[in-house]
């Protein structure tokens, strides 16, 4: 599986059938799933103890998290990481708003199977719930150390961060890993034809005024990411 391009159902998330599910719970394609682990042990060895709150997500569970996105259930927050009132929000800037931090169904790179949000268990407090905040990887934040180990260490095992600074897309998210050798595929396969297929199929909140800029959010927030340091 890991030689064969995906299909247009697994690149959108709609077929899962390309995972495998480790004890921790991640669902990841085999070749990431073994690259993790050893990136946990590494970790491990310098008092870090990884832990994904996500990894692979379907369509279906994309689209809800948009759908609480748009009637304001979920915050949405702005760079300077304040909540906006998004009924106050139309149009192309409601959609900007929301994309800022949260992936189009059908678009997000968590559908491939080679994406983790991570966070350190060794430092996280007792029922302490991460926001997966910027702050939170910064000087002062409970994640600093996770923050500063991920860029100097994720490359050797296969990873790249590819939101690790703004580039007028997606937010930065210091905590978002790829596994580079598969995604790249992926990154590369999933076009704009197909995700519309694929919102054609299955309807989302807000589907007519999405359709209408989904060039506009393919180039902007699907195509522009940080590329893997040298």
């Amino acid at each position: 599986m890991n030689k064969a391009w995906l299909s247009a159902q697994q690149l959108t998330g709609q077929d899962p059938s390309h995972l495998v599910q480790l004890a921790g719970g991640e669902q990841l394609q085999p070749e990431a799933a073994s690259a993790w682990k050893k990136l946990c042990q590494q970790a491990a060895a310098e008092g870090i103890k990884l832990a994904a709150v996500s990894s692979f997500r379907s369509y279906q569970r994309q689209a809800l998290i948009w759908q609480q996105k748009c009637s304001g259930i979920r915050p949405v927050l702005n760079q300077q990481q304040h909540t906006l009132d998004i009924e106050q929000l139309v149009g192309w800037n409601k959609l900007e708003a929301i994309l800022l931090y949260s992936a189009l169904p059908g678009a997000s790179r968590h559908h491939w199977g080679t994406e983790l949000d991570v966070i350190d268990l060794a430092v996280s407090p007792p029922d302490y719930q991460p926001q997966l905040l910027p702050s939170e990887y910064q000087p002062g934040g409970v994640f600093e150390q996770l923050g500063q180990w991920l860029p100097e260490h994720a490359q050797a095992a296969g990873f790249f961060l590819p939101y690790r600074e703004y580039r007028g897309g997606v937010a930065a998210e210091p905590w978002h890993l790829s596994y580079q050798s598969l995604s790249s595929r992926c990154f590369e396969q999933l076009t704009l034809d197909m995700l519309e297929q694929a919102l054609l199929r299955q309807p989302i909140a807000e589907q007519e005024l999405v359709l209408a800029h989904l060039p506009a959010i393919y180039q902007r927030f699907v195509q522009t990411l940080c590329e893997p340091t040298a």
